[in-house]
Parts: C-alpha cells; sequence; structure tokens
C-alpha cells in the first residue's frame, strides 16, 4: 500500500470523527444514520478503511456536510498539525520497520485521541522550529537509535566483510594496503581512482573524495594520509559489494535525501572498518590487551601501527565488545577542539545500553575539563607542532551524584586533513561486574580516579581548580530552593 493510500485513509476517517463528535453523535448514532454497521464505522474511524463514493455520500449526509468537504485532504482546527505532519514526506520516510513497528498501530494512536495528539505534533514542531531541527537531524538521531538498539553490532555485514576478505585476498594480520584497494575498484567494479587537489575547483578543497556517478570516477583528495585513503575506498568498494544503492556522492552530507541514505553511509562506513581491522586478529588483540595485570600504554599504540587505521576506526571497532566479551555497558565520544585550548564540542557519539552520562550538550555549556578528552586535547597542545604520535590516556571517571564510573581509554591525535582540528576519541566502559571479569589492569594503582561532571554549568563539585565558568544552573537551583523555603516559613 502506497503512503498516499494509507494517508488518504488516516485523514479520512479523522475527519469523520471530528465530524461525529461536532455533530454529538455517538457511534451508534452515526451508524444507524448512515446504514454502515458500528465494526465498518470503527475501521473507516481507525484509517485502516475508507469507503466507497456511495457509502461517502450517506456518511457526508449523516454528519450534516458535503462529499466533497468530507473526502478533502485538509484538516482544520486541532487536527492542523497531524494534518502538516501527514502531507509532509516524513511518515514515508521513518523506519519503522528497523524498530518492528507497525504504521497502523500509530494510526490507532492518533485515532484514539486526534486532539491530543495534534497538540502534542505541534508542541514537537514548535520545539523542533526553536532549536532549528530539521529532517536529517531526525534521521541521524534514528540511526543513531538503531545502532545502539543492536550494540552497533551487525552479524550479516560481519559475514559480508568476511567473505569479501576470502574472495579478494584480504590481509588479515597486517595493513590492508591502499593500492590493493585502488586494484579492487579499478579491476571489479570498473572505477577510475583520481588523486586530486580540485585546484580547478577550490569550493572542494575540503572534501575527502567526490564520486562521479555517470563516469564511474572517484576523486580522491590529494591531502589525505593513507589512513583516510584506505578509509574512503573501503567505503566505495562497500557501496558497490553490498549494492547499497542510495547513497551520497561526496565524503560527507551536504544534503540529505532520506533515512535509507543515512543508513546505506553507516552500513558503508562499518563494512570498511571492518574491512581494515579485521574480527578475529582484533579479538584476540583485545583479549591480550585486557588480560595484561597492568595498564600498558603502548599495546593500544602498537594497535594503531598494526592497522595502520586512526583512533576513530581503531575505537569503531571495539563495537566487538558487546558481542564477544559481553562488555554491553559502553559510550563512545569524538570531541574536537577547534580553538586552542577553547572550544571543545562533541560530534559524535553513542551509548549501548542506557544514556550515560558523559554526553552531548547543545546549550553552548562548557564540558568538564576534567574529562579525559579534553585534558588529552590540551596534552597536543604542549607538544610541537612537528610531532605526529597520538596522545593515549586512561582514567576511572567518577561522575558526581551518581553510582556511575566508567574505565576511559582516550586517544588524541594531531590534525589531519582537514588541517582545522584536534580530534580526541575515548571509550568509556562502565564499571561493573562483567567489565571486572574481562579487565585484569581495572585496579591498577596507576590508573588515575578523577571526580567529573557533565558541564561547569551544572556541576556541583566545589574548589575545582580546571572549572571554566561558574555553576550558574546550580547557583539557580539554590536560589530557587531557598526561595520556596523562605515562602514556607510564612505563616
Amino acid at each position: 500500500m502506497s503512503i498516499n493510500t494509507q494517508n488518504s485513509k488516516i485523514i479520512f476517517g479523522l475527519k469523520v470523527k471530528q465530524f461525529r463528535l461536532a455533530n454529538e453523535l455517538s457511534s451508534s448514532d452515526l451508524s444507524k444514520a448512515s446504514g454502515l454497521s458500528l465494526s465498518y464505522l470503527n475501521e473507516i474511524e481507525k484509517g485502516k478503511k475508507k469507503p466507497r463514493k456511495e457509502k461517502i455520500i450517506n456518511l457526508a449526509t449523516a454528519l450534516g456536510t458535503t462529499p466533497e468537504e468530507l473526502s478533502s485532504s485538509e484538516l482544520s482546527g486541532n487536527l492542523s498539525a497531524i494534518g502538516e505532519l501527514l502531507h509532509s514526506n516524513f511518515l514515508n520516510e521513518l523506519p519503522l520497520e528497523l524498530f518492528d513497528i507497525d504504521l497502523s498501530k500509530i494510526v490507532e494512536i492518533v485515532a484514539v485521541s486526534p486532539s491530543r495528539v495534534g497538540a502534542f505534533i505541534s508542541t514537537l514542531i514548535e520545539i523542533s522550529r526553536n532549536y532549528a531541527f530539521k529532517e536529517e537531524n531526525f534521521y541521524f538521531q534514528a540511526l543513531r537509535a538503531y545502532q545502539e538498539l543492536n550494540y552497533n553490532y551487525f552479524e550479516e555485514k560481519e559475514k559480508a566483510i568476511a567473505t569479501f576478505v576470502k574472495q579478494y585476498n584480504i590481509p588479515i594480520s597486517r595493513p590492508v594496503p591502499v593500492n590493493l584497494l585502488v586494484r579492487i575498484l579499478e579491476n571489479h567494479f570498473s572505477y577510475t581512482i583520481i588523486e586530486s587537489s580540485f585546484e580547478e575547483m577550490p569550493v572542494l578543497k575540503t572534501m575527502r573524495s567526490v564520486y562521479v556517478p555517470s563516469s564511474k570516477k572517484l576523486y580522491i583528495n590529494k591531502e589525505l594520509n593513507a589512513q583516510q585513503k584506505a578509509l574512503q575506498l573501503g567505503k566505495e568498494i562497500a557501496y558497490n559489494y553490498l549494492k547499497l544503492e542510495d547513497r551520497i556522492n561526496t565524503s560527507s552530507f551536504l544534503k540529505v535525501k532520506n533515512f535509507q541514505t543515512v543508513l546505506n553511509n553507516y552500513f558503508a562506513g562499518y563494512f570498511a572498518v571492518g574491512l581494515l581491522v579485521n574480527k578475529d586478529h582484533f579479538i584476540k588483540d583485545l583479549r591480550h590487551l585486557f588480560s595484561q595485570s597492568t595498564w600498558q600504554e603502548d599495546l593500544l599504540l602498537d594497535l594503531l601501527d598494526k592497522y595502520e587505521v586512526s583512533p576513530e576506526v581503531l575505537f569503531q571497532r571495539f563495537n566487538l565488545l558487546p558481542a564477544i566479551l559481553n562488555i554491553k555497558k559502553l559510550f563512545f565520544l569524538r570531541m574536537l577542539n577547534e580553538e586552542e585550548g577553547v572550544s571543545f564540542r562533541i560530534d559524535k557519539e553513542m551509548h549501548l545500553n542506557r544514556r550515560h552520562q558523559p554526553h552531548a550538550n547543545n546549550l553552548a555549556e562548557h564540558y568538564c575539563r576534567r574529562w579525559l578528552s579534553i585534558t588529552q586535547l590540551k596534552a597536543l597542545q604542549s607538544r610541537a607542532e612537528t610531532e605526529q604520535q597520538p596522545v593515549v590516556g586512561i582514567q576511572r571517571s567518577i561522575y558526581t551524584g551518581t553510582d556511575r564510573e566508567y574505565l576511559c581509554l582516550t586517544i588524541a591525535r594531531p590534525s589531519y586533513f582537514p588541517h582545522t582540528k584536534k580530534v580526541s576519541v575515548t571509550i568509556g566502559l562502565l564499571v561493573d561486574e562483567d567489565l571486572k571479569k574481562h579487565v585484569q589492569f581495572l585496579d591498577d594503582p596507576a590508573i588515575p580516579k578523577r571526580m567529573v561532571s557533565v558541564t561547569c554549568e551544572r556541576c556541583a563539585i566545589e574548589d575545582c581548580s580546571e572549572r571554566a565558568v561558574p555553576p550558574i544552573v546550580i547557583q539557580k537551583k539554590q536560589q530557587r530552593k531557598a526561595i520556596q523555603d523562605a515562602l514556607d516559613q510564612l505563616k
């Protein structure tokens, strides 16, 4: 059934119910007046059925309106927000099947109490407008929810990666050569690979890659290092090998067409990471790292060298932890430092099993300067510009006001292309019984413990020398409490 047909049924059912209530008719009254059975009317109002022309005439007469008005696609009054939603492409793009949700169930909710649902939708629309929340924001949020629902692990894609590795003789215990990926694209998928600096089109200089479907030309930016080139080439292989048709043709999103494009871009990246960091070998590497009685920073750095990947790619492959080691309560953050020591911004995050304490804040507040993500970025600032080795850190972070403690591993690196920002990536593992079983160095006394918060504005830690701004949110709460205490004393 097309979305237009479904929407037509929903709107018709809502209008029937709207007119019936306006005329103060019960369902039984309308059944008698229109000659339609009570069960059939119930199906109509739930958006499951739409009657033929002659029955619409009977309904319109019983409801004191015209067939044209009843069949109109416009919803008025307190149902206008629902009409706006249905006439947009939004419902068509909802990835309901990924979450095993039946559209008819949503329709039933709307039909049972359309006025209240309409008011709720109006509220959401207004909030989204005030915060400039666009359709693509929803798609990316839905993708993240889908990843978290599946613990960011997809067995079907892992099997596809394993099959591809065997079919094309991809090395599994050492770095995947860039020239091998180039040959696969050129010889098996008829690509033409062109390394370019986009000098004739300076506006494209910040693009890592651009694909031209009509000629199957892939332009790779000359400024990329080998790690970045391998990831871009791996994604192109994934688009072809997995037959992902809806796709973007640039390395980053310029415009989001639909949710499928967002999902396919994620799966292409998932495939590329799995291609560059072999599952079986990396599981052995993780077990070896976690089996050490003391924290061994060099072992983590050695993995970057072993696979010749960026810290982001390496930490993305930690997606094997929930599936293989049953370590499911964790978070991932990527933080950018675009102004020396001033601006810190989270541009990627994921939370598995629960919403963990360290998370993005879109209210322009200042993230806790005790976060390992930030301290490692600051460590980079004290080094010479020519020093390109990543900085590795470890910390047990205890979140103030909670009983939650996380073992945090952070790798911060100097800026790659584009050379405008430093980046840190952090994996945080909730300290619980599952973690204690697998991480032997957890109680290493050399690992620092720090009390942390989410943002300075909301932090109750006293005498914090790292604080960027006063705890204004806490102060306002204390002020309101003081006022309430004073009011309670009045007689």
